[in-house]
């Protein structure tokens, strides 16, 4: 990677950190981790790795501003600023930069890895936009454990509306990943991770995190590894 264009985009990440902290997407702390984030992820996947980040910031801030008033008085007290802190920042992109850092420690294996950075980041999508339009879109809400019904916004309960529109979120990771090769085993595989992780989440939410064992941001955390760690297993398998 020439030295130019990496300082290049380096402070096109930066300057996207401080925007964002300006107009109050981020906090000044969430601006910074975002930053290293972007930084780490560009640094061990290069363009895709950028733009897999991006699509998830875009749409994911975008699905979090829609019609936000309706969805915050179902929201947890944590959740209901605008302004993503830093704890949130790294519980969906913190394990996508430690893939992209391993990449460049470890380049024999880097491609595994930046399969696993996708995967992380296709949970974190779908998470993120099943969550924030299924409470909007869907029309039964139920626990994901006992398909019983219950009401929309706690933990645990989705909609097959939010299911799929989590899906949706998955197939654009990846889409960006794939890029000439569409429909490739390596695109079912990132798919199939980001669901699988978006399910874990809900499951997390339905046992631990009611019971206080888990926070959100530890819940979301853990379905990006998850992910991971299904494409790994998938990628020793099939690839």
């Amino acid at each position: 990677m020439a030295i130019f264009q990496y300082l290049l985009f380096s402070i096109l990440i930066l300057g996207i950190a401080i925007i964002s902290i300006i107009y109050k997407k981020l906090t000044t702390r969430g601006g910074i981790a975002a930053a290293f984030v972007g930084i780490a992820v560009y640094t061990g996947s290069n363009y895709k790795g950028l733009a897999m980040l991006g699509a998830f910031f875009i749409l994911g801030t975008l699905a979090t501003a829609w019609r936000k008033n309706e969805k915050m008085p179902l929201k947890a007290k944590t959740d209901r600023s605008s302004a993503r802190n830093a704890g949130q920042v790294m519980a969906n992109g913190g394990l996508a930069a430690i893939m992209g850092i391993l990449a460049i420690l470890f380049p024999l294996h880097a491609d595994v890895l930046k399969l696993m950075l996708a995967a992380s980041l296709s949970s974190a999508i779908a998470d993120t936009l099943s969550s924030e339009l299924g409470m909007l879109y869907g029309h039964r809400f139920f626990n994901i454990l006992n398909f019983k019904p219950e009401q929309k916004g706690l933990d645990g309960v989705v909609s097959i509306e939010g299911i799929l529109i989590g899906l949706a979120g998955s197939s654009i990771i990846a889409i960006i990943y794939v890029g000439e090769n569409p429909f490739s085993v390596q695109f079912l595989l990132i798919i199939l991770a980001g669901t699988i992780g978006n399910l874990a989440d809900s499951i997390l939410g339905a046992t631990l995190e009611r019971r206080k064992f888990l926070s959100n941001d530890q819940v979301n955390f853990f379905n990006t590894l998850i992910a991971a760690l299904f494409m790994f297993v998938c990628s020793t398998l099939f690839l």
